[in-house]
């Protein structure tokens, strides 16, 4: 019995497919993650990015009406 596991079967793959499988997933669900993550802060830069030009635009709203 020396080149045979736990299960007898010496070249069952099934737990390596098993833990590829799993690896497979995680992989996926981090890449989701991150897509998803960096999706939001393309929204909130976007956003940012407008307030502060209407901001400006106030700004220079104000400094018109102000002559």
């Amino acid at each position: 019995m020396g080149g045979r596991d736990r299960s007898g079967d010496w070249d069952d793959d099934g737990d390596y497919e098993r833990a590829v499988e799993r690896a497979e997933q995680a992989t996926r669900v981090g890449w989701a993650a991150i897509a998803g993550v960096t999706g939001l802060l393309g929204v909130v830069v976007v956003a940012a990015v407008a307030v502060f030009l209407a901001v400006v635009a106030a700004m220079a709203y104000v400094v018109v009406v102000m002559d």
